[in-house]
């Protein structure tokens, strides 16, 4: 099974009702990545980082087996960095810092060795980059999953109903499938964005597990 991850590596700052941290490794990528390499073996990242991203990290990426082929590494440049405050169901958030630096031009090149890859994670970005990748890739993967957040429907809502449609997976938690679908049950919402494109939908509940919807079923977790 071989997995392309295509989402920010950065930095974070992490403020919850347990605790804070400064700068961090942070980015949807960088983690998705991680955990997935404790179940393929045959993994390969995307992204875009500055020249102050540390390299030990990205030799902690290559020991897991996860080729780095293609993240760019912009000399000059800063690292995408995001800072949020998370409230007590650790679901719900605000956003503190959006800085986009390396990703605010981020063009995802796609090397010829990830090519034909079976599965497909598109990890939270703009809308118009995730439809990027998915254009670029010669053979549609067996699946496509994609993340995104209330900061794309905010500003870039057209790009995200294109882009949705593309897709097999979408991932949102619950504040974002109300945003989304301006309805405030969760069944209703989702069957709402589910006509919007996708085949099947994952809404996350926080510290209350997720949901799966399909078609015709519902499997909670």
């Amino acid at each position: 099974m071989s997995l392309l991850t295509v989402g920010s590596v950065a930095f974070d700052a992490i403020e919850t009702p347990f605790g804070k941290t400064d700068k961090i490794i942070g980015g949807a990528g960088t983690y998705i990545a991680l955990s997935a390499s404790y179940f393929t073996a045959d993994q390969k990242i995307v992204s875009v980082v500055g020249e102050d991203f540390p390299e030990a990290t990205l030799n902690d990426l290559k020991s897991r087996g996860i080729s780095i082929e293609g993240i760019q590494i912009k000399k000059g440049e800063k690292t995408f960095f995001w800072a949020g405050k998370y409230h007590n169901d650790m679901n719900s958030r605000d956003t503190l810092a959006t800085e986009l630096n390396v990703l605010e031009k981020f063009d995802p090149i796609i090397p010829e060795s990830y090519q034909n890859i079976d599965f497909l994670m598109l990890g939270n970005l703009a809308p118009s980059v995730q439809r990027q990748v998915i254009e670029r890739l010669k053979k549609r993967p067996k699946l496509i999953a994609m993340d995104t957040m209330n900061f794309w429907m905010d500003i870039a809502w057209n790009d995200l109903m294109e882009t949705i449609k593309l897709v097999d997976i979408l991932i949102i938690n619950d504040e974002e499938a109300r945003q989304m679908s301006k309805e405030y049950s969760i069944a209703k919402a989702a069957k709402k964005i589910m006509a919007m494109g996708p085949k099947y939908l994952i809404i996350k509940k926080g510290e209350h597990g997720a949901l799966l919807f399909a078609p015709d079923s519902i499997f909670f977790a």
